[in-house]
């Protein structure tokens, strides 16, 4: 018996049969024109027409609602424990674990995972599966065009138009960075200014991360770097507070208002010290005040800014300390325009403010030692930027003068030859001395405000840069300005090193044309005496010429 199933189908459904030969024309369908729909027909003139064989689509847009992330805290807690254990007492714990030791089936467990364990440690000491193949190459020097984007933009949530004055960056790497927001100039202020200061998660650029609420605006503010949780700050009154970010959004402590700065505190730095809670702050009123924040009743100590020789008392702009040059050394930025370098520990107290470096024309926004180099730093103030050897009174090297005023500047962490500027045309200026030292290697233009704070994360990668309307730009910068060159510091140890000598050699120039200058002066003064001498002889020999001739005509 054969089985068989049959399947039906229309023809209609094969489409059309296959021919394998070619064939003449063959008529499919012969449609003739209708008469009555040829008298309806009304000629249209002009005639534009769009013949499209793909499905007409139309686009429509919608707003969604913006999703706003929020921190919240989770706390956990140790589990797994017995009831009558609390794993909170230590001799709860301690007595338990003695008896889980001494149970057989404990014992045959962690010698059944023991062989386990040895094996997968034997192939791990056989193959490092953490093994860098290329660690300490550098790469070639990459071709790609130089460039920065945008990441996100921080506006100040509250009502007032303020400045975002400082910026700092948390000390762990993280994308959280701290921003100060104050109104410098008195007269602008409103009655009703608003003081909070954020710290945000450039992550989440709609929300501030958390508030800080002073009692007066903040200035200059910087997170501790053995305590990340505490976040000092200088206020627009003269105080200096300590936020802990654990407690709340009120200052910890603040220095009395007696004993504190009698103007704005611009610039402050945490200390290097065991403790981690010595910092030192500086103001337009001319001082320099050390706190501890265990004990904010008083500045453990104080110095007033004045040169050597002088009574002038100048008032600090910014603050240059860096460990690496020395625990104890640091160096002012002045609204007068000069640089001062200073020492806590001088063996004099007179020594304590040392050189004085003058060659801006306006008050110094910027000062920061090169991070490879520590005997070389930036200065930023009225139209240029800088570079100085500290062992020189003149600038080694120094941009050309720009067109609108220079508010800021810092080094790249990452690279020895590269260094931001900011304006007050909102232009961020990259600087490559490497390729080239006549103009800037990129320019971003951040915004139409002028700029008044910039920070560099320490990967070198990510920069916040502030305006006067309180806004943040978080700018990316590519790879080009971020990984180090090949020969990059032989060649800029070079160029620093060749500018130094020169303007050694420019210093001992101008110094033996002032020796030969004073000698000359001398010369002249000398000749000038002889010739005077000569002639009162020659006036003297005169008279006692006629009176002779007189007397022997008597």
């Amino acid at each position: 018996m054969e089985i068989y199933h049959q399947y039906v189908r229309l023809r209609k459904d094969f489409g059309r049969y296959p021919v394998f030969v070619d064939e003449g024309a063959e008529m499919l369908a012969d449609i003739r024109p209708n008469e009555e729909h040829a008298k309806e027909h009304i000629e249209r003139n002009p005639v534009t027409t769009v013949a499209q064989v793909v499905p007409e689509m139309s686009e429509h847009e919608v707003n969604t609602t913006a999703v706003v992330f929020a921190t919240k805290a989770m706390n956990h807690v140790e589990g797994g424990w017995p009831k009558e254990v609390d794993y909170t007492e230590a001799e709860h714990v301690i007595r338990y674990r003695k008896k889980v030791e001494k149970d057989e089936e404990y014992i045959k467990s962690v010698t059944a995972l023991g062989a386990v364990i040895e094996d997968l440690v034997k192939a791990n000491n056989a193959v490092d599966i953490y093994e860098e193949y290329f660690a300490g190459k550098i790469l070639e020097q990459s071709t790609e065009a130089l460039s920065a984007k945008t990441l996100a933009v921080l506006r100040d949530p509250s009502n007032g138009k303020r400045g975002a004055q400082y910026l700092s960056w948390h000390p762990d790497g993280s994308c959280k960075v701290a921003v100060a927001y104050s109104i410098l100039e008195f007269q602008q202020q409103p009655d009703n200014c608003p003081m909070s200061s954020y710290i945000w998660d450039v992550s989440n650029p709609n929300t501030p991360d958390f508030e800080l609420t002073p009692q007066s605006q903040l200035t200059s503010i910087n997170f501790n770097l053995k305590d990340t949780s505490l976040v000092g700050a200088g206020q627009y009154n003269g105080q200096f507070a300590y936020f802990d970010m654990r407690k709340g959004s009120t200052p910890v402590d603040a220095s009395p208002i007696e004993h504190s700065h009698r103007d704005p505190v611009y610039d402050f730095a945490w200390l290097q010290s065991k403790t981690g809670t010595e910092c030192m702050s500086v103001s337009t009123d001319g001082s320099v005040l050390w706190w501890d924040i265990r004990k904010l009743g008083e500045p453990t100590e104080s110095l007033t800014l004045k040169e050597r020789g002088s009574e002038t008392i100048l008032g600090a702009m910014s603050l240059e300390y860096n460990p690496q040059a020395g625990p104890t050394k640091f160096m002012i930025g002045t609204e007068q325009g000069n640089i001062m370098t200073c020492n806590r520990k001088a063996k004099n107290p007179q020594d304590r403010v040392g050189a004085s470096f003058p060659g801006h024309h306006g008050p110094v926004y910027g000062l920061v030692r090169n991070p490879f180099y520590p005997k070389y730093f930036l200065s930023i103030g009225d139209w240029t930027a800088r570079i100085w050897n500290e062992d020189l009174k003149t600038p080694i090297m120094t941009s050309k003068y720009h067109s609108s005023y220079l508010t800021g500047g810092r080094w790249s962490p990452t690279r020895p030859g590269v260094f931001y500027t900011i304006k007050m045309d909102g232009c961020l200026d990259v600087w490559d001395y490497f390729y080239k030292q006549n103009d800037p290697t990129l320019q971003v233009q951040v915004t139409d405000q002028p700029l008044t704070s910039l920070r560099v994360m320490d990967s070198g990668r990510i920069a916040a840069v502030g305006s006067a309307d309180g806004t943040t730009t978080i700018v990316q910068f590519s790879d080009g300005l971020v990984d180090i060159q090949p020969n990059e510091k032989q060649a800029l140890t070079s160029v620093f090193e060749r500018e130094t000598n020169r303007e050694k050699n420019l210093e001992k120039a101008v110094k033996e044309a002032k020796v030969k200058a004073r000698k000359e002066a001398a010369k002249t003064s000398e000749s000038d005496k002889d010739r005077a001498l000569d002639e009162q002889d020659i006036l003297k020999l005169e008279k006692e010429f006629h009176d002779s001739i007189e007397g022997t005509a008597h």
